[in-house]
């Protein structure tokens, strides 16, 4: 089965590298009918020994006129080029899942009927049609591959031909019985982490999280106290400033293993993650000294303010302005979808404060602490004001829009203390953001199975328990699939990351199939219940809200499609 398995990636391997020249092809004819300027470089050609973009000067080569002369090649592009997007992802997680059967020299028997679910059902969506959306497929004639579709579904036709029926049963009944596939990360001090976190999700986040989603209560004191304890806000803070020290990985367990417990409580450590990384990339040497040590320790609990009203994806159009004075930087703008921005105690703020340099250039990113507000006065900072987002779901920390009159920060505020430098210094955390965001979105997926299967048990209709007819037992084979899928590839994008290899690719991947998985179980999840799915009072209404959000959040799946699209024809942003 093995052997099978390897030949059947080494085709889809194939498959994606006729869909990348594919893609290749058409953004170069897309370029070569751009206007331009005279003088300007134009990607118009590749180099016939490297198979590199050779430039070539507007005005060399006749060119027809673009149809949308608007938008960049790969703008035009975009159902092809995130097409391809998502056949990079879908490859990838098969070679991570593989790894991860490899890894277990079958220990685990449940390990090979879930990597052959796995390829199965990749290989098929591949060959027939790639969800990128509820209503979006992408099929091989969408950027001109049939030929190549056909070549992989005949090299794989063993798996294709396959009624895999009594395989989905096989794992349904394993699940039933309590089995779960390998997870062991084959480190003893992983493997105690990971341990270590579910525990603490099961005794404090579990019992308690859909009442606090209810009454829509913030994380409690104690709680988020507890979490600091474990040491949950400084597991990437280096050592020298009280952190943990570790990498992206334990990140990861962290984060799936409380995201499990409830989103809420995995994101809270989102916002400490993103300003350590800043300040610790980033940062003075006496801002790290002052601010990192409290991050860690959860004395100082962070925000990340940067989306505004009209401004999400797009930072480079960003609006609110800072300008440094004799009493320190003055403040003016608003933001919005500002998490857990009354309780926090430090803002990372991205602001315009070289009001000349135009888009990107502009921006520098300021340290702004301001007093952790209350229920009765949640913003009570001179010069700032806001009102709460009502949402359906990623409750505990509450969203917030922001209004800034003539707020003031100190005049040490300027992180890294060079003025022009906010977006590359945030763009430096993209990486373990996404990463942690896919962590997120595996935690999620598990909770979503667990209920599903946990309600597919007890329920009995017809005189058995609903878990026997194949329909509910199938969800539940493909959501375990779809699980460890996501989970294996937000693994590999830690362990890219951790290796201190640019991955921006590898991120992207990750949340994009973690947050599709986190989804797709949460809904099956909730056609299992039934009616009393949709009850406030079930847990899986809960799940899905938070799953909804995280296709959206931390880049949105299109914008993760575009950055691996572009990445990977050799463009990367």
């Amino acid at each position: 089965m093995r052997a099978d398995l390897n030949s059947a990636l080494t085709a889809a391997q194939a498959y994606r590298s006729a869909a990348q020249a594919a893609l290749a092809e058409r953004l170069e004819l897309e370029n070569s009918r751009v206007p331009a300027k005279a003088g300007t470089h134009l990607r118009s050609g590749r180099d016939s020994t490297d198979g590199r973009w050779t430039p070539a000067f507007a005005g060399e080569q006749d060119r027809p006129k673009s149809s949308r002369p608007d938008l960049s090649p790969i703008d035009s592009e975009q159902r092809a080029a995130h097409g391809f997007a998502w056949v990079a992802t879908t490859v990838a997680a098969l070679e991570a899942t593989l790894d991860w059967l490899e890894a277990g020299r079958d220990a685990n028997p449940l390990d090979a009927p879930i990597a052959t679910l796995a390829f199965a059902e990749s290989i098929g969506q591949l060959t027939g049609g790639l969800p990128m959306g509820q209503n979006e497929i992408f099929r091989p004639a969408d950027l001109g591959v049939t030929a190549a579709a056909r070549t992989l579904a005949y090299a794989c036709a063993d798996l294709l031909d396959t009624d895999h029926a009594a395989t989905r049963a096989e794992v349904a009944a394993a699940l039933a019985e309590g089995h779960w596939p390998s997870e062991s990360l084959h480190d003893p001090d992983l493997d105690a982490i990971r341990d270590q976190y579910r525990r603490f999700t099961d005794a404090s986040i579990i019992p308690h999280a859909h009442g606090w989603h209810l009454a829509n209560e913030l994380i409690p004191d104690a709680t988020v106290q507890a979490m600091a304890d474990l040491g949950t806000f400084g597991v990437c803070i280096p050592e020298e400033y009280g952190g943990l020290g570790l990498g992206k990985l334990v990140m990861c367990l962290v984060t799936e293993e409380l995201s499990r417990g409830w989103i809420g409580a995995g994101s809270l450590g989102t916002r400490s993650e993103i300003a350590g990384e800043l300040i610790a990339m980033g940062g003075t040497d006496a801002q790290k000294a002052e601010w990192l040590p409290r991050i860690a320790s959860g004395e100082v609990l962070p925000t990340a303010v940067f989306t505004e009203p009209d401004v999400g994806s797009d930072l480079g159009s960003l609006q609110t302005k800072a300008r440094l004075t004799n009493d320190g930087w003055i403040i003016d703008g608003a933001k919005t979808w500002i998490t857990h921005a009354a309780r926090s105690d430090l803002m990372t703020l991205l602001a315009r404060t070289v009001p000349d340099a135009k888009g990107y250039a502009g921006l520098s990113m300021l340290l702004v602490p301001k007093p952790r507000g209350t229920e009765a006065d949640p913003f009570p900072a001179a010069g700032m004001s806001g009102s709460e987002i009502e949402v359906l779901g990623y409750r505990g920390m509450r969203e917030y829009a922001l209004q800034f009159d003539a707020m003031t920060a100190p005049a040490d505020a300027l992180l890294g203390g060079e003025e022009g430098q906010g977006f590359k210094q945030l763009m430096r955390t993209f990486e373990g953001a996404r990463i942690q965001t896919a962590a997120r979105a595996v935690g999620v997926a598990r909770r979503a199975l667990e209920l599903g299967l946990d309600y597919a048990l007890t329920r009995k209709q017809f005189g058995k328990a609903i878990v026997r007819f194949p329909r509910v037992s199938d969800k539940l084979a493909m959501s375990l699939v779809d699980f460890v899928m996501a989970r294996e590839l937000s693994y590999a994008a830690a362990r890219a990351k951790d290796s201190g290899k640019r991955c921006d690719i590898e991120a992207g991947m990750a949340k994009l199939l973690g947050a599709r998985a986190a989804w797709a179980n949460a809904d099956a999840a909730l056609q299992i219940h039934g009616g009393n799915g949709y009850a406030l009072e079930y847990e899986i209404s809960r799940i899905l809200c938070d799953a909804r959000i995280l296709n959206i959040f931390e880049g949105a799946a299109e914008i993760q499609a575009q950055v691996i699209a572009r990445g990977l024809t050799g463009g990367r942003n």
